[in-house]
């Protein structure tokens, strides 16, 4: 099989899932009602409660929970074969992530957009949500500082990206002020900012941007970090319409352009120069140290699958935006499919890019080889046999789709991390001001990033923890949904199945990385077997605190259909009156 019939036959299982599957959870389990009253209506401020239109709140849900791990993920889990990579991340998108993203959405809209921590206490139990928001700051812990490293290494490591990434920024500010102060037509501003962010992408190729060392005392990697959390402080708290819808929404158009190039290159590489994979379709021939493709595949590629970060992006900025229930389907599942194309697209590039076997095997040497660099390289070679792009602008587009990605995920990550420092703060009888909880959110990081050195490197400490932390809150996210599905007697088997599944793949990888961090001596990595330890035990609580949950979900008086509906139709009468 080519790469080009892998690739339709992937494009072809996403449409069934968006055009069919999707259809089906929404019409017939979870029940969307357009007459329901979103909490952006209910709880309007024009800060982070604001009913958006579906295609700009699609653009910030899927560039918030894109990032980069659904290039790094699949990019190096095909040291395994392209084969296995291409089954989860189909798969995983259609059955696991769509359900998980949508159920999400869904779950949290319909208790007034709170997130899945504080969502826990209602469904589990009060003891369940410390639990949950321990895992859920845990996790958003890793991907902030995680990718600021991931970003500032693009920025050095691809200069001619660095113009259009930083460009992105003001180009947002003026689509926001253009949609929601001027109200020009949306389709209209979008042409131009897509246009725009393309041009910009022309001008940091020809003209790349190196820091000189040092740089107001500092050295590059240093400047780049401390530039990154100030930006992502100051996002996180300006109005969303301001700077993170129109960011995301006019990233994730130009990103889908980016990805279209991308197929479009592969199709005609493919069809017309013979464009062949270099890579194998399973590789029993792995170098040393590769770990069992069991579990280790299915924590290796989260995003892009399914992922636990999903859930928390989805209750905790999207659900307050939502402007109809109904727009959950195209928002939540559709967002899914958006990042399983891109998963899709790093394992085109990384196995059929690379240009000969000889280069491939040089990539993935080792574990953990292959990652951006490699899916830049690749796709490129891909763009330019294709479309006759050069290399060099090529790379460029591909670095820049990495940065963007990394950078709106990580502002994201700062808002979200600040709700879940207020939320824990409400559960001990108090309240703390945005302001300071953001502060409190960049200085926790920072110290976190700059813990190891000033090149920042200590971001990537308990990095190691993200995978298997990151699908065991997607099964813990998968709980709630399934208690909410059984109360109202709906099918929870949508939930439940993928639960089981992920829950077990991610607790055995969980087992496993206690032997790889403890080896009995002065090797042993104390903090994250520390933290693997309580995430464990964590775990265990919220899973068997949930099923306790479900059993007594299927004993209560059944929910209507309605219920959360009439909920939220009183409080909206009485707020009135």
């Amino acid at each position: 099989m080519g790469p080009v019939i892998l690739m339709l036959i992937g494009l072809a299982i996403f449409a069934f899932g968006y055009l069919i599957y999707s259809k089906y959870l929404g019409k017939r389990v979870l029940k969307l009602d357009p007459a329901f009253v979103t909490p952006a209506h209910e709880k309007h401020d024009g800060v982070d409660h604001v009913p958006t239109n579906k295609f700009v709140l699609w653009g910030h849900h899927f560039t918030s929970v894109a990032g980069a791990a659904p290039i790094v993920g699949p990019a190096v889990a095909v040291i395994w074969g392209w084969l296995p990579a291409f089954l989860w991340v189909t798969i995983g998108t259609v059955f696991f992530a769509g359900m998980h993203d949508l159920g999400a959405l869904w779950a949290s809209e319909r208790n007034k957009g709170r997130s899945i921590g504080a969502l826990a206490a209602r469904y589990i139990g009060r003891r369940g949500s410390y639990v949950f928001l321990l895992v859920i700051g845990l996790l958003l812990l890793m991907v902030i500082a995680a990718f600021a490293v991931v970003i500032k290494d693009l920025l050095i490591g691809s200069p001619s990206a660095v113009i259009p990434a930083w460009g992105a920024i003001p180009v947002a500010i003026l689509i926001g002020l253009a949609v929601y102060k001027l109200k020009w037509n949306l389709t209209a501003v979008t042409i131009v900012g897509v246009v725009v962010l393309y041009g910009l992408i022309w001008v940091g190729d020809q003209f790349p941007v190196v820091l000189p060392d040092p740089i107001l005392g500092m050295s590059p990697a240093t400047f780049w970090i401390i530039a990154l959390f100030v930006y992502a402080g100051i996002a996180s708290l300006l109005p969303v319409w301001l700077l993170l819808q129109p960011r995301d929404y006019i990233n994730g158009v130009q990103l889908f352009v980016g990805l279209a190039i991308l197929f479009v290159g592969m199709l005609v590489a493919g069809l017309f120069f013979g464009k062949d994979f270099v890579a194998p379709a399973i590789n029993t021939a792995v170098p040393d140290g590769t770990p069992a493709i069991w579990p280790l595949l299915f924590v290796t590629i989260a995003c892009g699958a399914i992922s636990g970060f999903h859930g928390a992006v989805a209750s905790g900025t999207t659900s307050k935006q939502l402007d109809k229930e109904t727009d959950a389907r195209f928002v939540g599942y559709f967002g899914a499919v958006g990042e399983g194309l891109l998963a899709l697209g790093a394992i085109l590039a990384t196995t059929a890019g690379i240009q000969t076997v000889a280069r491939w095997e040089e990539v993935y040497s080792a574990f953990n080889q292959g990652g951006v660099s490699a899916f830049v390289e690749g796709g490129g070679n891909i763009i330019e046999m294709g479309l006759g792009l050069p290399q060099s602008l090529s790379a460029t587009v591909l670095a820049t789709m990495a940065v963007l990605f990394a950078a709106t995920t990580m502002d994201t990550g700062v808002r979200l991390l600040r709700f879940v420092f207020q939320e824990a703060a409400e559960v001990v009888g108090f309240r703390i001001h945005n302001v300071v909880a953001t502060i409190i959110v960049l200085v926790v990081c920072i110290a976190l990033v700059f813990s190891q050195g000033v090149d920042g490197s200590g971001g990537l400490t308990i990095w190691p923890l993200f995978g298997t932390t990151n699908q065991l809150l997607a099964s813990l996210t998968l709980i709630i949904v399934a208690i909410m599905l059984i109360r109202k007697r709906s099918n929870p088997y949508v939930a439940i199945l993928p639960l089981l599944f992920v829950f077990v793949a991610a607790f055995w990888a969980a087992i496993v990385q206690v032997g790889t961090f403890w080896n009995g001596g002065t090797d042993t990595n104390w903090l994250l077997l520390i933290l693997d330890l309580i995430i464990i035990v964590a775990t265990i609580w919220v899973g068997v605190e949930g099923i306790a949950a479900m059993r007594r979900a299927a004993r209560d008086e059944p929910e209507g259909p309605d219920a959360d509906l009439v909920d939220h139709v009183t409080i909206t009468v009485k707020t009135v009156k």
